[in-house]
């Protein structure tokens, strides 16, 4: 069974010279420094595994044998200096560590991102200081806070002199704050260091603009669900770039991708520095134990766990696992009959885009309409008297808005709005639901962003989907928001309406914009996606069995982890 350093010290016989024991403190890392002690043992591993433990390398184990040694009066003090500087530095890089957990405003991500703080200030207690924890949501009214970029400049003014690392973490992020803190003391916190777990793309992709078309892999970016880091003299000469360069008013699409390509700078600053140990593994996979960060789950938790995986060595974790088997992983999904689908589509995508609708996922619902510029009572379609235009829809979306309160569709909680060529499950929609209140105003879907740099709006991307509760599309009608005009794009409209509300955009990464191919193979390995775009150069159809038709996917994931155990 593996013990923490203070159960370690626990184990041990103090004694002085004239055989009194020594009362070590039970609990927190309070050293006493005694002089002339010595260490007897009868193997040189008990004094590295002691070395290692308080030099922040991981916890000390069976192997060490605490029983194996005693600690005597006899004049030797060079160990314990050793430990007590070892912990004294232990504790020095912990409170200059700042981790900022990227929050959303959402009761449910609030309350994920605290699970987090909380399960990070419980590793903290064996210590005299702790990291600073922040959650991003409190920091700024800022709209474009979740952009990362416009908050350096506070985080430089409040940590840019008393810190060495920045260190940012999704909600699922999970982290071994000891192994983390080893990780980190390997870069000289003095120099400018950008550090994750590094993404590229197999081919150039409209997400990143084409960028780096030539050889799309040159470019490394960090995957935001393993954790990313800066030290404090990168985080402070972006401070100083952004309050001399404002940051440019155009469109925030992937924000991984967009914070990497600002710090690199076109070759002036530095690239990002893949790190082994920041990991996408589950935290139960048992590849894991090398890593300092894990994620929690491939798809969402919508029940609290009643113990954190760090907070309990993993032996004891063990012979919870029967506990953990009788729980439900997640709340109940939505009903489908809960749900109202509705797809935008045209007369002239009658023939192609339909068929593909009605062969993958439209079986999968229980309410479920067509609407388009022309009345086809094959498919059926309802026309809403809207002309079809090239680009923008917003007409049409704000009459199926209208109709979904009119009373001439069943009532229902949520509805989804799609476009003919989204791709999507809705079985794994039903379960991402099952996390949020449907009496709350929710905006749901991928989110992009505008202008936020200098005060603009984020909006979710249509193409993904969009998914409202209820309530959120009763105070966008009440309040009189409107399209400018029928092709103005609907999705930013309707971010523009829903953000003079202040109702938040809520971001889910398992809704995508584009197809598969288009986003990086490492990023999609660890989710459970729940749609994808466009049926440009790919058989929907495939896509669709591959990656979303039932649980196929969730399976693939979890038999892989089963073959690992």
């Amino acid at each position: 069974m593996g013990f923490s350093v203070t159960s370690y010290y626990s184990q041990l016989t103090f004694l002085t010279a004239s055989g009194d024991d020594i009362q070590i403190p039970a609990k927190g890392p309070r050293f006493m420094v005694l002089t002339n002690l010595y260490l007897r043992v009868n193997s040189p591993l008990v004094i590295k595994d002691i070395l290692s433990a308080y030099s922040c390398t991981g916890c000390v184990t069976e192997k060490s044998n605490p029983d194996a040694f005693e600690v005597f009066f006899l004049g030797f003090p060079g160990v314990f200096e050793c430990l007590k500087r070892s912990l004294r530095i232990c504790q020095r890089d912990l409170k200059e560590l700042v981790f900022v957990i990227q929050s959303q405003r959402n009761s449910f991500h609030v309350r994920q991102a605290e699970k987090l703080q909380r399960d990070l200030l419980l590793q903290t207690q064996t210590y005299q200081e702790s990291p600073v924890i922040l959650l991003l949501h409190t920091l700024s009214e800022n709209e474009g806070a979740w952009s990362v970029l416009p908050l350096l400049p506070y985080l430089s003014s409040n940590f840019g002199k008393n810190s060495s690392w920045i260190v940012f973490l999704e909600e699922d992020t999970r982290v071994k704050l000891r192994k983390l803190n080893e990780v980190l003391q390997k870069f000289d916190s003095r120099k400018e260091w950008f550090l994750g777990k590094p993404l590229h793309d197999d081919e150039s992709t409209i997400i990143h603009h084409y960028a780096f078309s030539e050889n799309p892999r040159a470019f490394e970016y960090p995957d935001f669900s393993a954790g990313w880091a800066l030290s404090i003299p990168l985080l402070n000469r972006l401070a100083d770039k952004i309050e001399d360069e404002p940051l440019k008013s155009d469109f925030t699409i992937d924000l991984k991708h967009e914070v990497a390509l600002y710090i690199w700078e076109e070759g002036k600053g530095p690239r990002l520095t893949g790190v082994p140990e920041l990991c996408t593994l589950p935290e139960q996979n048992p590849r894991a134990e090398a890593c300092a960060t894990t994620v929690s789950s491939h798809s969402p938790q919508c029940v609290e766990a009643p113990l954190s995986a760090f907070s309990i060595s993993l032996s004891i974790l063990q012979s919870f696992r029967p506990y953990f088997k009788s729980m439900s992983p997640q709340g109940q999904p939505v009903m489908i009959e809960n749900i109202f689908v509705a797809v935008k589509t045209c007369k002239k995508f009658h023939s192609d885009r339909v068929p593909v609708v009605k062969k993958t996922w439209a079986k999968q619902a229980s309410l479920l309409e067509f609407y388009s510029d022309f009345a086809d009572p094959s498919i059926p379609t309802i026309n809403l008297g809207v002309p079809n235009t090239e680009r923008g829809h917003c007409g049409k979306t704000f009459a199926i808005l209208r109709r979904y309160l009119s009373g001439h569709v069943p009532k229902t909680d949520w509805l989804l709005i799609v476009d003919d060529d989204t791709l999507i499950s809705l079985p794994r929609l039903q379960t991402l639901l099952s996390c949020y209140e449907s009496s709350e105003p929710l905006y749901l879907g991928e989110r992009y962003g505008y202008g936020l740099g200098q005060g603009g709006y984020s909006y979710i991307t249509g193409g993904g989907g969009m998914v409202f509760s209820r309530e959120a599309v009763v105070q966008l009608l009440v309040s009189g928001c409107k399209c400018y005009s029928d092709d103005a794009p609907d999705d930013m409209v309707l971010g523009m309406c829903l953000s003079g509300l202040r109702i938040p955009v809520t971001h889910s990464p398992l809704f995508h914009q584009a197809r598969p191919e288009d986003y990086a193979r490492e990023f999609l390995g660890h989710q459970t996606p729940i749609s994808f775009h466009k049926h440009w150069n790919i058989d929907p159809v495939a896509v669709f069995i591959k990656w979303l038709k039932s649980d196929q996917h969730t399976e693939k994931l979890k038999n892989k982890t089963r073959e690992e155990l």
